[in-house]
């Protein structure tokens, strides 16, 4: 494990009294308006006011984001949803104007051309853009949304299936995928996708019901589609519309063949006529299936190996993770779908939630979730908050570097010929999830810039895109899960537009593994400084401080998958 005991530094409140009650609106309110009603007379004052709101706004952040982990660890408890539901209706709504005064009140501040350009030009340009999109009259539908949002973590988080004799959720069918008896492979599922299609009304409808309101905020707020408003919510800076859609195009042209050939082989070596729905997570080989662990322990202790491998002290800060309470890693029935890192900001900690079921993909969650929370650690030492926190596409490469990272340290769960099994699922699911990315991504365009579209419409939309972007997947008689299938990607519901990061990021990764072949430790090194920057430095800054280019064109991707391709012929099958 680690070499040595990773103690936090402690960042104790300097301005908020630490016993301060913050869990109703009432006693939140009053601190707000001290900072509203409080004199600036200087830069230096301006800068040390700023880092009072930022106490503030994490510890009330906290509270929320608290109920929240509560709720999504158990979506059945109705002492859980109502808490957090109070968080959303109560106190949310009246959090976004107080946050818009305050951001006026630093935009306005004649002491603000005083301070370092340098240092504020990424914080200056946010709060700009944030106070160019405030609408008062757009809380009400925020409130809403946060509402339909919480609907769909219920509906998905309550579906089970009964097979062989027991009550499952989708998540812990997912094992049977992997069994070498087509049979039991097709009948799983079959089940969990008719079970699926049994809330696709719903689903459907929740989704209208999102799609609307978003329209509305979109042009409450002045602008002629949801898809330009996305954007600029999303703080997209340093890339716009234009380029997604030539990324998207680019995997079409670049990915999609490879992914194909990758699926070609798997249909040769499995000796069946057509790939189904059910034999892509099948070894193609017909060895028994991956099973890394069976005890939950087993996964922390062996993902706590991995990180050590990659650096001792990163072992040491899961160490940390593991014996504080801060890891939620077991798949359970009324848990929430997914897998997040959340920040507890008050405490400057990071948070895992995920749903293992002692899959092989479950290390590479674990690995990933914990590239976010070294993420957080790295940063928890900035004293201007919003800095703590990154743009999602470097997040992102936070988080998918730590994969292939550990991918050749997983000794702790295989064998060296299972080790090296895992590594070509690794790879082979970089290559196959691109083109998933892309069509996420170009089925939201399409969504919003066709925001009237019945929802026969949207399936044969959806349908069109799996045969663009997809393999060579036989769907002959599963049309309807097929125009469906888009109902288990819970960024389209939750986060929309939040998806094309991951592309974005994935070649950063890349780039820092193909840098990890030639030197390990200096790659690892430049990793962890440009983790450490946070959110202080321009998205293509943050790049080139882990040794790599923020780039996404044809001309960046096409030497990456060069290489995948040739890392996997030199694996064995």
């Amino acid at each position: 494990m680690g070499s040595t005991a990773y103690v936090p530094q402690s960042f104790p409140r300097r301005w908020l009294p630490a016993d301060a009650e913050l869990t109703t609106w009432e006693q939140i309110e009053p601190w707000y308006r001290r900072l509203l009603d409080q004199p600036i007379e200087s830069s230096a004052e301006l800068e040390q006011w700023l880092f009072a709101v930022g106490e503030l706004n994490a510890a009330v952040g906290q509270v929320g984001t608290k109920r929240y982990v509560a709720m999504t660890c158990q979506t059945d408890d109705p002492e859980r949803e109502a808490a957090y539901l109070e968080f959303v209706r109560d106190i949310e709504p009246r959090l976004k104007p107080v946050h818009n005064e305050i951001r006026t009140k630093y935009l306005d501040s004649p002491h603000r051309s005083s301070l370092s350009i340098e240092r504020y030009h990424v914080f200056d340009r946010a709060q700009e853009n944030r106070r160019a999109l405030y609408r008062e009259a757009n809380i009400p539908r925020e409130t809403e949304l946060s509402e339909l949002d919480q609907q769909y973590q219920k509906i998905v988080g309550a579906m089970t299936v009964n097979f062989q004799g027991e009550e499952r959720t989708p998540s812990q069918m997912a094992p049977f995928l992997e069994e070498n008896d087509r049979s039991i492979r097709q009948t799983a599922w079959e089940l969990v996708a008719n079970r699926r299609l049994a809330d696709k009304e719903t689903l459907d409808a929740l989704f209208d019901q999102m799609v609307k309101v978003r329209v509305e905020v979109a042009r409450e707020a002045g602008f002629p589609n949801y898809v330009e408003y996305a954007y600029r919510l999303r703080e997209r800076f340093d890339y716009g519309i234009n380029e997604a859609v030539a990324f998207q195009s680019a995997i079409e042209r670049v990915v999609v063949p490879l992914a194909r050939r990758i699926q070609e082989e798997r249909k040769q070596s499995l000796g069946i006529e057509t790939l189904r729905p059910w034999d892509v997570a099948v070894d193609p080989l017909g060895r028994a299936p991956l099973r890394p662990f069976s005890e939950i322990d087993r996964l922390a202790e062996g993902s706590e190996a991995i990180f050590s491998g990659v650096d001792p002290e990163l072992g040491s800060q899961f160490a940390f993770l593991r014996s504080n309470g801060l890891l939620d890693l077991a798949n359970r029935k009324g848990k929430a779908p997914g897998g997040y890192q959340t920040t507890l900001e008050d405490d400057r900690l990071p948070f895992i939630f995920m749903n293992a079921v002692g899959l092989d993909g479950d290390v590479r969650t674990l690995l990933h979730e914990g590239g976010h929370a070294f993420h957080a650690l790295a940063s928890r030492g900035e004293p201007l908050s919003a800095y703590r926190e990154s743009p999602i596409e470097f997040c992102e490469v936070a988080s998918m570097s730590m994969e292939l990272l550990g991918a050749r340290n997983l000794e702790w769960f295989y064998s060296n010929d299972d080790a090296n099994r895992s590594y070509r699922q690794l790879l082979e699911g970089i290559v196959l999830i691109l083109p998933w990315i892309a069509t996420v991504d170009a089925f939201q365009h399409w969504v919003y810039n066709h925001p009237n579209h019945t929802r026969e419409q949207r399936s044969e939309a959806w349908s069109a895109l799996i045969d663009r972007f997809g393999g060579i997947v036989d769907w002959s008689g599963l049309e309807e899960a097929k125009a469906h299938s888009w109902h288990r990607q819970l960024h389209i519901f939750l986060y929309p537009f939040y998806y094309i990061e991951y592309g974005i990021a994935q070649l950063g990764a890349l780039q820092i593994w193909q840098r990890s072949l030639a030197d390990r430790p200096e790659a690892v090194a430049a990793y962890r400084r440009a983790l450490a920057l946070g959110g202080a430095r321009p998205l293509p800054e943050l790049f080139a401080a882990a040794g790599i280019r923020f780039d996404f064109s044809e001309p960046a991707l096409r030497p990456l998958m060069d290489a995948i391709g040739k890392e996997l012929d030199q694996l064995g099958p």
